[in-house]
């Protein structure tokens, strides 16, 4: 998949935005690196942009630094409608070293401070995965919207294709990966906003 993709094109301040995050708290990269269960190298490359973390890795440094993906992107605002016309939605990209398989993570809900939904298309290259598992508060759904994936939640491996639709609490280990020779599609929506 390309990366220069209008709709996938990646956010390109994420390092950037954990540094900063990073500097506010007054922590040390070799603080911030072991709060976060990851290597000095991998934390220094993410902030220069030099890597892409899984989305395990993404959400062990954003809970080190007691915050999230969506409110470091927060937006202002947060009154009337909000829309994000194709093509000009933000997105993450996560987990592209050494071309390794990436899965794009593209907004479709704000970052206004407050909000209570999450929602995201997550798109992952053939073999793609989420780096292990993840659990953090909520619940999430999901629906496949094409492709095939492995979802596995608290050790129960649940095969998905196109149409199916699942629902679990955020609390239970979770992890998935794309199954499908070709890309697949998932719509996730989580409560209260963890990514």
């Amino acid at each position: 998949m390309a990366n220069d993709d209008p709709d996938l094109s990646p956010i390109r301040d994420l390092g950037a935005r954990l540094r900063a995050e990073r500097l506010k708290k007054g922590l040390t990269l070799k603080s911030l690196a072991e709060a976060a269960g990851c290597s000095l190298s991998m934390l220094s490359k993410v902030e220069n942009e030099q890597a892409s973390p899984s989305l395990k890795t993404l959400h062990q440094i954003t809970a080190a630094l007691d915050t999230s993906i969506v409110r470091l992107f927060a937006e202002a605002g947060g009154e009337g409608v909000s829309l994000y016309r194709s093509g000009e939605r933000p997105s993450v990209m996560v987990r592209r070293k050494n071309g390794q398989p990436a899965i794009f993570i593209e907004r479709l809900s704000p970052t206004y401070p407050g909000t209570m939904l999450d929602a995201n298309i997550h798109t992952l290259e053939p073999g793609a995965d989420s780096g292990g598992d993840i659990r953090h508060e909520g619940e999430e759904i999901g629906y496949v919207l094409e492709g095939a994936a492995e979802l596995c939640v608290n050790g129960e491996v649940i095969p998905l294709v196109q149409g199916d639709s699942f629902y679990f609490s955020s609390e239970l280990p979770h992890r998935y990966r794309n199954t499908f020779d070709g890309t697949t599609r998932i719509l996730w929506v989580n409560t209260p906003p963890t990514f």
